[in-house]
C-alpha cells in the first residue's frame, strides 16, 4: 500500500498509481511533464504553487481508500 507524504519525490508519486497524473492535473500542476519531477517533492511543489500540501496528499490518498484508515 502506498503511503503518501510531503517528502516523496514527484516521480515516485507519479509511478505509484496511474491516477496520480490526474490528481496533479486537477490541482493545475503539470508535474507529469516537468523535468523537475525527478528531484522535487510534494512539499516543494505545493510551496512553489502556493497550495497546501495536505490537500494534494489527501487527493492522492483517495486513490487508495485504505490509506484513510489511521489508527489513533
Amino acid at each position: 500500500m502506498v503511503r503518501y507524504n510531503q517528502d516523496m519525490l514527484i516521480r515516485d508519486v507519479l509511478t505509484s498509481d496511474p491516477g496520480a497524473t490526474a490528481v496533479f492535473e486537477r490541482h493545475g500542476l503539470g508535474c507529469a511533464m516537468c523535468m523537475a519531477a525527478e528531484m522535487d517533492t510534494l512539499a516543494s511543489v505545493a510551496t512553489m504553487h502556493d497550495m497546501p500540501v495536505e490537500s494534494l496528499i489527501a487527493d492522492l490518498d483517495a486513490l487508495h481508500p485504505s490509506n484513510g484508515e489511521h489508527q489513533g
